[in-house]
C-alpha cells in the first residue's frame, strides 16, 4: 500500500550578495508541510561559488543567517519571536521577501508522502 501524500510548499533561499546586480546563488530550501506538522530546512554553502559570485562577500554571515533560518524553523528560543509562532506562521515569516543577503526565491508546492525525504531531494536538486 503507497502511503497517502500531502501537500507541501516550500521556498527556496538564495545568498545575493549585491542585490542591485540580481545575481544569486542557491544555498538552502525550506519546507514546510501543513498536514504533518513539519517545517525544516536543509542547506549547503559553497564558499568557493560564493566568493566567485561575489570576492567580499562574507561566508560567516550567509551561514549565519541560514543557522538563523534553523532555529526558526525548530522553534529555538535563540531564534526570537518568529520561532515562537506556529509552523505556518513560521513559514510566512521565512518565505517574506528581504532585502538582505539571504532571500527567499517564490513559493512552490507539490505533493509527497515524506516531507524530510522531499526536503532533501530539493536540496540535492536545487541547491547542489
Amino acid at each position: 500500500m503507497t502511503a497517502p501524500r500531502m501537500a507541501y510548499q516550500y521556498v527556496v533561499l538564495r545568498c545575493v550578495p549585491r542585490p542591485e546586480r540580481e545575481e544569486f546563488l542557491n544555498v538552502g530550501v525550506v519546507l514546510h508541510c501543513q498536514s504533518a506538522d513539519f517545517l525544516d530546512v536543509a542547506w549547503s554553502v559553497d564558499a568557493d561559488r560564493l566568493r566567485a559570485l561575489h570576492p567580499g562577500i562574507d561566508v560567516d554571515q550567509v551561514c549565519d543567517a541560514l543557522a538563523f533560518t534553523d532555529r526558526v524553523c525548530r522553534g529555538d528560543e535563540r531564534a526570537g519571536e518568529a520561532a515562537r509562532q506556529s509552523l505556518g506562521q513560521r513559514f510566512g515569516f521565512l518565505k517574506a521577501p528581504r532585502s538582505t543577503v539571504l532571500q527567499p526565491g517564490p513559493v512552490h508546492g507539490g505533493l509527497t508522502a515524506d516531507p524530510a525525504r522531499q526536503l532533501e531531494h530539493l536540496r540535492e536538486q536545487l541547491v547542489g
